[in-house]
C-alpha cells in the first residue's frame, strides 16, 4: 500500500494550490474583459426590454380600454406576461453583473466604490419599486378598475427608466471622473452627487434611454412583421406590429439628434476616443470623414472618404482642427479598427431604422390622401415587412456597437486617465474558468428564456392565472 505522501490525490491538490497561488496572466485579463463584456452585452438587451416593454404594454391596454377592442387588451396581457419573464431573467443577469464588478475588478470597486456607490444604491431602490408594482400590475387585472390598473404601470415605467439612468451615470463617471480627490495615493474629498452628475451623464443617459425604447419597440415589431408576412393579418397581429413600430419610428429621429450631441461631447471631452472612432492619427484640419475600412500605418485604409467631412461635423468648418492619436503615447491609444467599425455599424443601423420609419410615414400619407385606411395594403408592403422583420436585429446590433465604441474607445482606461484596466483587474489567476462557467450559465438562460417566451406566444388563448379571467372570444390566428 503506498504511503500517504505518495498518493496521487494530495499531489494533484498541491498542483492546483500552486496554480492558484501563481500570478494572474495576460490571459486572465483577457478572460475578465471577455466575461464582463459578454455579460453586459447579454444583459443590456434584456434591460432595454425592461425599459420599453412596459410603455408598449400600457399603450396597448390604454387603447383597448378606450376603444373596447379586445385585440389590444389581449396584446397588453401577453406583453405583460413577457414583461414578467424578462424582469425575472434581467434580475438574474443583473445580479451576476454586480458580483462580477467586485470579483473581476476589485481595483475599481475597492478604491472608487465610495465614489460611484450612490447611483448603484438608487438603482437598487428603483429595482424594488419596479418589482413591487410589476407584481401588482400582473395580478390585479380583474381586481382593480381598468383605469386604476393602468395607473399601476406608470411606476414600472418610471422605475425602469430610472434604473437605466442611474446605471449609465456610473458608466458616464468612468468616461468623465469627478467628485473625488487623490491625496497621497488615497481617495479623499468624495462628492457622490458631483460624481453621479458628471459632464458625460446628460448625453449618455438620454442616448441610452432612447436606445432602450428603440430596441424594445423594433424587437417587438419585428416579431409581428414576421407574422404578417406569414399571412396572419388579423387586427391582433396588425396592432402588435403598428404600436411598437410607430413608437420606434418616432424615437429614431430624436436619437439621431442626440447622437450628434454625444458625438460633439466626445470631440470636446474625449478627443482620443473620437480619433479612434474615425482613425485620425495626426492632429490637423480639413480631416475627412471615413466610412468603413481598417486601420493602417497612416490611418484608415480601404474606406470611403468624404473630404473635410469630420472637420465639418465637429466644428461646421473645413478648417476645424481635429485632434489625432499622436496626442497620447502609443500605449494609451484605443484600438482603431474595432472602435471605428463599431461606430460605423451603429450609425448604419440607426439610419436603416430611420429609413423604415420614413417609408411607413410616406405610405400612411399616401393612404390618407387617397381616402384609404390601410397603409400596409399598398404596393411594396411585403418588401417593407421583410425589411421590418430585421429591424429588431438592426436595433440590437446598433446598441451593442454603441457600447463597444463607449468601452473600447476608452481603452486602456477603466476610469479615463485615472485607473487602467490592467490595474483594476483581479490579480488572482484562474479567471478563464469563470468565463467558461458564465458562458454555460448564459447559454442555459438564453434557451430557457426563448422557450418560455415561445410557449407564452403560442398559447391559445392566453394562459389564465388562477385569480383572473382572461380575454375571451377573440380568435388568435
Amino acid at each position: 500500500m503506498p504511503a500517504v505522501d505518495q498518493h496521487p490525490w494530495p499531489q494533484a491538490a498541491a498542483a492546483v494550490r500552486d496554480w492558484l497561488a501563481g500570478p494572474a496572466t495576460s490571459g486572465d485579463l483577457a478572460a475578465a474583459r471577455a466575461q464582463m463584456g459578454f455579460s453586459l452585452a447579454w444583459h443590456i438587451v434584456v434591460a432595454c426590454l425592461g425599459v420599453g416593454l412596459p410603455l408598449l404594454t400600457l399603450i396597448a391596454e390604454w387603447w383597448g380600454v378606450r376603444t373596447g377592442d379586445p385585440s389590444y387588451r389581449l396584446l397588453a396581457r401577453r406583453w405583460a406576461r413577457a414583461m414578467g419573464v424578462l424582469f425575472a431573467v434581467g434580475a438574474v443577469s443583473g445580479t451576476i453583473l454586480s458580483f462580477e464588478m467586485g470579483l473581476l475588478w476589485p481595483g475599481l470597486m475597492g478604491r472608487y466604490g465610495q465614489v460611484i456607490g450612490l447611483p448603484f444604491a438608487i438603482e437598487g431602490i428603483a429595482f424594488f419599486i419596479e418589482a413591487i408594482f410589476l407584481g401588482i400590475y400582473l395580478y390585479a387585472w380583474d381586481r382593480l378598475p381598468p383605469r386604476v390598473h393602468m395607473l399601476t404601470a406608470i411606476p414600472i415605467i418610471i422605475a425602469g427608466v430610472a434604473s437605466a439612468f442611474f446605471v449609465v451615470c456610473a458608466n458616464a463617471w468612468m468616461n468623465q471622473p469627478r467628485g473625488f480627490t487623490v491625496r497621497h495615493g488615497r481617495v479623499v474629498g468624495v462628492d457622490p452627487l458631483a460624481a453621479m452628475f458628471n459632464p458625460a451623464s446628460p448625453p449618455q443617459t438620454v442616448h441610452m434611454i432612447l436606445a432602450a425604447l428603440m430596441v424594445a419597440s423594433f424587437l417587438t415589431a419585428s416579431v409581428y412583421a414576421v407574422s404578417l408576412l406569414r399571412g396572419r393579418t388579423d387586427r391582433y397581429h396588425r396592432a402588435g406590429f403598428f404600436i411598437p413600430f410607430v413608437l420606434g419610428a418616432v424615437v429614431s429621429p430624436v436619437q439621431l439628434v442626440v447622437g450628434d450631441w454625444i458625438a460633439r461631447f466626445v470631440a470636446d471631452y474625449q478627443p482620443v476616443k473620437l480619433a479612434a472612432m474615425e482613425g485620425v492619427l495626426t492632429t490637423s484640419s480639413h480631416v475627412p470623414l471615413t466610412v468603413g475600412g481598417i486601420a493602417g500605418d497612416h490611418g484608415i485604409k480601404g474606406g470611403l472618404e468624404i473630404p473635410n467631412g469630420l472637420s465639418l461635423l465637429v466644428g461646421f468648418s473645413p478648417s476645424t482642427v481635429v485632434e489625432g492619436l499622436n496626442q497620447v503615447p502609443p500605449a494609451q491609444r484605443p484600438p482603431i479598427t474595432g472602435t471605428h467599425l463599431a461606430f460605423d455599424l451603429m450609425v448604419l443601423g440607426g439610419l436603416f431604422l430611420i429609413g423604415l420609419g420614413v417609408w411607413l410615414l410616406l405610405a400612411w400619407w399616401r393612404t390618407r390622401r387617397r381616402g384609404e385606411s390601410d397603409p400596409l395594403a399598398r404596393r411594396g408592403t411585403r418588401l417593407f415587412l421583410w425589411l421590418a422583420s430585421f429591424s429588431g436585429l438592426a436595433a440590437v446590433v446598433s446598441l451593442e456597437c454603441g457600447w463597444v465604441v463607449t468601452e473600447e474607445g476608452r481603452q486602456p482606461w477603466v476610469v479615463q486617465g485615472v485607473l487602467s484596466v490592467r490595474d483594476a483587474v483581479n490579480p488572482a489567476p484562474g479567471l478563464m474558468t469563470g468565463l467558461w462557467l458564465v458562458l454555460v450559465v448564459y447559454a442555459a438562460m438564453t434557451v430557457a428564456t426563448v422557450y418560455v417566451l415561445r410557449r407564452l406566444a403560442g398559447e391559445r388563448p392566453v394562459p389564465v392565472a388562477p385569480q383572473e379571467a382572461d380575454v375571451t372570444g377573440y380568435p388568435v390566428v
